[in-house]
């Protein structure tokens, strides 16, 4: 296991600290549910009071001339916090309960972090979100106007998935996943996940001889990791697989990312040694691209033969109707799906530009001859490069 040594010291007796953390001045902070509530359900004050304490001394200046770090809060525990009012004893397995429980402790918990805010004299905004939304072109720019512009005016973002409407959605990685694609969105310096665990370990961190890792760099770095898939308090839904997973995403967007416990999380915004150090691996996106990856859930599959697949993956170019030999799935223009090779493998995604009803009689003809028979409307891309991602190099 590659260990890298720290990049800075700060003169408080030779300890070293990290240089993307001390550098950062937009950072995205998330917190899971079973760091702020209690296993049986129902929001922990206490807790939630100590984290909004670190946030708010996070926002200090740092030097003179230094502008206020600005923060967005990516906070799960709606769910967790509405068990309790419902009398319900542990997070129920239905959807239509989970969406209640959400509904509930939405509420709630914002409440909970205006009113902890407030101590310090700032405002919070509540930020729902869908992953599905932002890999749409004109959701996506809302979103950004919104969030950028709480952050210009003071104000504290806190992001949630909008449980409450949200369907194969509602298990999206208990928002971690969401956090990464957030800090995209934002144009973040720093992703913090904050977690009931202090970091990533070589192994179980409840069996003897497990280590904690304390910096990443690459996929290399992970070989032979056994990561595991649960975390302790039963009341979320994420584990260590999801917050590797988040941190893959973010670094190979350039946004470097540290994991560590909620309860070391002053340290980790000081720049201390605390949890683990993911390295960015990559550079930013295209920016909903990104989202259209790793957030979308596609309604159908289109089949291209082999001259359209390698336009599409190795050349970038649009699809065009001639190349495609299937269309399965009910989706409607605008919608993502998936476009496969004539294997069946998964080669891109994007954004289709005609209802699933149209395109068989488009398949394998020529935009030309579309739009002399049909007319002008069909003389366009099934989905334009711009709204497409490649999948498979």
């Amino acid at each position: 296991m590659a260990v890298a040594a720290a990049e800075a010291g700060d003169g408080h007796g030779g300890e070293q600290l990290r240089d993307d953390v001390l550098r950062a001045r937009r950072i995205v902070v998330k917190v899971g549910s079973s760091s702020l509530t209690t296993a049986a359900g129902g929001l922990d004050a206490d807790r939630v009071d100590a984290l909004v304490d670190v946030l708010a001394k996070a926002r200090t200046p740092r030097g003179a001339d230094a502008q206020p770090t600005e923060v967005v809060l990516v906070s799960s525990g709606a769910i967790a916090a509405g068990l309790a009012p419902l009398g319900l004893a542990s997070r129920p397995r239905d959807l239509a309960r989970q969406q209640a429980a959400a509904s509930v402790g939405q509420g709630l918990l914002v409440a909970r972090y205006t009113a902890s805010f407030a101590r310090y004299g700032l405002r919070v905004g509540q930020v729902l979100l869908t992953a599905e939304d932002a890999s749409r072109r004109v959701h996506y720019r809302n979103a950004y106007r919104t969030l950028d512009q709480l952050l210009a005016m003071g104000a504290v973002p806190i992001v949630n998935e909008n449980d409450t409407v949200a369907t194969a959605e509602i298990r999206f990685g208990d928002n971690d996943r969401l956090a990464a694609l957030v800090a995209h969105l934002v144009r973040a310096d720093l992703l913090v996940l904050l977690s009931d665990v202090d970091g990533l370990y070589d192994g179980d961190p409840s069996r003897p001889g497990t280590s904690r890792i304390d910096q990443v760099r690459g996929p290399q770095d992970l070989a032979g990791v056994e990561i595991g898939s649960s975390g302790k308090a039963g009341v979320g839904t994420g584990g260590m697989v999801t917050k590797v997973e988040a941190a893959r995403i973010a670094t190979g967007a350039g946004i470097p990312v540290v994991l560590t416990a909620a309860s070391q999380a002053a340290d980790a915004l000081a720049g201390r040694s605390t949890g683990t150090l993911f390295h960015r691996t990559g550079e930013r996106a295209a920016d909903r691209l990104l989202w259209l990856a790793h957030a979308s859930n596609p309604r159908g599959a289109l089949t291209l033969d082999p001259g359209a697949v390698k336009a599409v993956v190795e050349r970038r170019k649009s699809l065009l109707p001639a190349g495609l030999t299937r269309v399965d799935g009910d989706f409607a223009a605008g919608d993502p799906v998936d476009l496969l090779d004539e294997n069946g493998h998964i080669v891109a995604r994007g954004l289709v530009n005609f209802d699933a009803r149209e395109l068989p009689r488009l398949l394998g003809r020529s935009t030309h001859d579309l739009a002399r028979e049909l007319g002008p409307a069909y003389e366009r891309e099934v989905v334009h490069r711009d709204d497409l991602v490649v999948l498979r190099d």
